[in-house]
């Protein structure tokens, strides 16, 4: 009878082990990096914006950089973690009224890094359909001018991130995505040439992005 059982009992194990191993999707789990680019839109807050028709407060440019994260899949599920750095050709250029005085000859978007997690659902063994959230740094330069001495200093602004996109597995390591993602910044300083900066300020800052990667997993 003991030899029996203990059969029985290995014999359960050795069902038991592949079961479970079916539930971890390989296709979504472990380290992935991609490349980025699309749209950026950065803007003034809703209770900054002047709301003038005729006037766009929107700086437009093309936003690229790289991903890194991590993703474990149970099941149907994915939780993941992202780290991101990116940066964006958005910029708009003021010319300066009194030729005498410093202005702010050219605001321009700079570099962006997020850090935050993510979480989807299967809509298909190979498509991941997921909703994201977490903090982003970002800065906006500053180049001014008064035609004899110049200055290059910037805004550092930091908030939040929420967004969704759609990934899809290309083999069993390649992937393309689409995403949508809102940000918005309520605090930043202003950081001076020298290294300086000014105690933290409120803000109203909005920024809109759309964009398509293309990564590996490993």
């Amino acid at each position: 009878m003991r030899y029996v059982i203990a059969a029985a009992l290995v014999a359960s194990s050795a069902v038991a082990a592949p079961a479970f191993a079916q539930e971890v999707n390989p296709v979504f789990t472990g380290p992935r990096i991609a490349v980025l680019g699309g749209y950026d839109g950065i803007k003034p807050g809703s209770s900054e914006d002047a709301d003038i028709d005729g006037i766009d407060q929107t700086v437009d440019g093309f936003l690229y950089g790289v991903e890194a994260g991590y993703d474990i899949a149970l099941g149907g599920v994915v939780v993941g973690a992202d780290l991101e750095l990116t940066d964006s050709t958005g910029k708009v250029e003021t010319a300066r009224v009194n030729p005498n005085t410093f202005g702010f000859g050219e605001v321009s978007t700079g570099r962006d890094i997020y850090l935050g997690l993510r979480a989807g659902v299967l809509a298909t063994p190979n498509t991941l359909v997921y909703a994201k959230g977490g903090y982003t740094n970002a800065r906006l330069n500053l180049l001014g001018s008064d035609g004899t001495t110049s200055f290059d200093e910037n805004f550092e602004l930091d908030g939040f991130r929420l967004g969704a996109g759609v990934e899809r597995a290309i083999g069993n390591n390649a992937f393309a995505k689409v995403e949508y993602r809102y940000s918005n910044y309520s605090s930043a300083n202003f950081e001076f040439a020298n290294g300086a900066t000014t105690g933290d300020f409120d803000i109203d800052t909005d920024r809109h992005q759309v964009l398509a990667g293309v990564g590996m997993r490993f």
